[in-house]
């Protein structure tokens, strides 16, 4: 599937994505959700090496790891289903939107603006953590039928494209969880 998304889409998605990247890291403090090892993001942490080696774009950088590392959960957890790469994911939604979502993190991070400036409302990241707060944002997102399966939840209704997917995919992580759940869509050729 060859899909170009507007700007404006791929903003939200990666709002979402690098929201949910910083809140399943274990290492932060506050602790978060512990979905992944990390604490790349916050000022005690990795967030403090970035702003010095790379003031300017630091904090890009931090977020970039911190969704790398999500991603790599989310490519494990795929692994376990018959045609995972068919599957669309929170981290996950083919080469073409996935490499499009990284474009427009090289082009925000070139542009040198603070994430909250151009991410919106649902980027939460620079605000103090509180689980109440993305458990909020996930119901707000809609309450997607799921069945439970060995691999994650999947997600009962069709999407037609990734921009509709990811709302529910990303309102399929609550309630949350010790572990990522692996919200997923299996997508059809």
């Amino acid at each position: 599937m060859d899909t170009h998304l507007p700007a404006e889409q791929l903003d939200e998605i990666l709002a979402l994505q690098l929201t949910v990247a910083w809140a399943g890291e274990a290492a932060g403090d506050p602790k978060r959700l512990g979905w992944w090892r990390t604490d790349l993001v916050d000022r005690e942490g990795g967030g403090d090496l970035f702003a010095r080696l790379t003031p300017r774009t630091g904090v890009w950088a931090s977020l970039a790891l911190a969704r790398s590392a999500a991603r790599r959960v989310d490519s494990t957890a795929r692994e376990s289903v018959a045609h995972g790469d068919a599957l669309w994911t929170p981290f996950h939604f083919g080469f073409d939107i996935d490499e499009q979502l990284d474009d427009r993190m090289a082009y925000h991070r070139s542009h040198e603006r603070r994430p909250a400036e151009v991410l919106g409302p649902r980027y939460l990241v620079e605000r103090p953590w509180s689980q109440e707060g993305l458990e909020a944002l996930l119901k707000a997102l809609g309450a997607p039928a799921v069945t439970e399966t060995p691999a994650g939840r999947q997600i009962a209704a069709r999407a037609g494209s990734p921009a509709d997917a990811a709302s529910l995919l990303f309102a399929a992580l609550w309630p949350l969880g010790a572990t990522y759940p692996l919200p997923y869509f299996e997508v059809l050729a």
